[in-house]
């Protein structure tokens, strides 16, 4: 079983918030492979199939945490747990400060860099060999507390760039099943198939 995990907070409150760019995308995909969500546990989840270039078929597993973004980890592993899914076969998409915003950035593996809700899911599994693609958010203005920022609704000019990048890594996020990472990260990370944050080719 492969999986998808999506991050964010639950509620109206942060629903169109920066931190929430996981949830956005999550939907996306879930709406692109006709996947309709159901509880399970600390999360929302719903199955559904990605097509292979070659006719063959993957099933994936798509989970939205319920538990608030410090505490992804808790929703992460019993998902994990239930369904048998491998760190090796997990994908999370999360928003990053640290990239340009509507940029996205595929890694196989790596630290948290101080996101929060990657940092409880590393705890949790107690590694950090799994794939994530990070969606640029940008950084707060010159004094603006990050944690404000990143809980901040995105503004209404920034909603066609928000959208490009939703879209993007959907995109994304499927061909990590479909054709493979290495194909994903030389597609999608930066121009002519470079790759990017010192991945090896």
């Amino acid at each position: 079983m492969k999986s998808i995990v999506g991050l964010g907070n639950p509620g109206r409150k942060y629903a169109k918030t920066r931190h929430n760019v996981g949830y956005m995308v999550l939907r996306e995909i879930a709406r692109r492979l006709g996947v309709s969500f159901s509880d399970h546990g600390f999360s929302e989840a719903g199955r559904g199939i990605i097509e292979t270039p070659d006719g063959g078929k993957t099933e994936v597993l798509l989970v939205k945490p319920f538990t608030y973004m410090n505490a992804s980890g808790q929703a992460v592993s019993q998902v994990m747990d239930d369904f048998g899914v491998a760190p090796s076969d997990l994908l999370i998409i999360h928003d990053d400060m640290d990239l340009p915003f509507g940029r996205i950035r595929i890694r196989r593996r790596g630290s948290s860099g101080g996101h929060k809700g990657i940092e409880s899911i590393v705890v949790h599994l107690g590694t950090t060999e799994f794939a994530r693609i990070k969606v640029g958010i940008g950084r707060p203005p010159s004094g603006v507390d990050p944690v404000s920022y990143v809980l901040e609704s995105f503004s209404r000019g920034d909603e066609r760039t928000l959208l490009e990048a939703v879209d993007l890594a959907s995109s994304a996020a499927i061909h990590v099943f479909s054709r493979g990472i290495e194909w994903t990260m030389g597609e999608y990370n930066g121009q002519n198939g470079q790759l990017e944050d010192g991945e090896n080719k």
